[in-house]
């Protein structure tokens, strides 16, 4: 079963304000032994994140007009956020792509719900090699491709999964690899599947139709006339004329 975002997250967020002083972020982020945290507006949306990284930039607390430094000033916008229902491993993929630690949850209203770090999502890659190659196995071979039991046997060592055996069409074999590949903990696939019928063949010219058979007789598309045999021609019913 492919895992959501939803599944994972912490729903108790520590969160700030757009107002929120530099000493009372820095406070939350000690008090509660964390890296950064989403800064909500009146709504509880996501406006903003700070991070560790944007502390250091801004380690004065005032700012050189005599300002006081708050949250506004600190965050990082606009937030990198995702929903409930994104899976994991997309998640995985947008905190790799920008560099982040954590991502905010929000609804479809765009309102905070809770907080994806690193580590929440890592717990899916700490699946053992038998869970995984039971799901490939159960949901990937037998369900989606529909394919009998033990055609294609899944193996998994740490997270590598091989597929070997035959598979109906060929163009099964890369629909059954990226299955696989989507199936949380898995890091890579190799294949050695074969087939037994080449679908991606165009199939071969089929040989031009012949000439129609005359259907004029038996209610069809009526057909070029054909002479048969000519019978004696019939006169009006009665008896023969006698000679003149």
């Amino acid at each position: 079963m492919v895992r959501i975002v939803g599944e994972v997250m912490t729903r108790e967020v520590v969160q700030a304000h757009r107002e929120t002083a530099f000493k009372d972020v820095v406070r939350l982020l000690d008090r509660h032994r964390i890296s950064g945290l989403p800064v909500v507006d009146e709504d509880d949306k996501v406006v903003g994140v700070i991070s560790g990284t944007d502390l250091i930039r801004h380690q004065a607390d005032r700012s050189p007009d005599g300002r006081a430094v708050t949250a506004r000033q600190l965050m990082s916008t606009p937030a990198i956020t995702v929903h409930p229902e994104q899976r994991i491993a997309d998640a995985a993929r947008v905190m790799e792509r920008h560099g982040v630690e954590r991502l905010p949850v929000v609804d479809e209203e765009d309102r905070l719900i809770g907080i994806a770090t690193r580590r929440d999502l890592l717990r899916v890659f700490l699946r053992t090699d038998d869970e995984i190659r039971r799901e490939v196995d159960e949901d990937v071979m037998t369900r989606a491709l529909g394919l009998p039991a033990r055609s294609v046997t899944v193996s998994v060592r740490d997270g590598m999964a091989t597929l070997e055996g035959a598979v109906h069409r060929r163009s099964d074999i890369p629909l059954a690899i990226r299955l696989t590949y989507r199936v949380d903990g898995v890091v890579g696939v190799v294949n050695s599947l074969s087939y037994r019928v080449d679908d991606t063949r165009p199939s071969p010219a089929r040989p031009a139709p012949g000439p129609r058979p005359d259907r004029s007789l038996s209610g069809g598309t009526p057909g070029p006339s054909v002479p048969g045999p000519i019978s004696p021609a019939k006169g009006p019913t009665g008896p023969a004329p006698g000679p003149r």
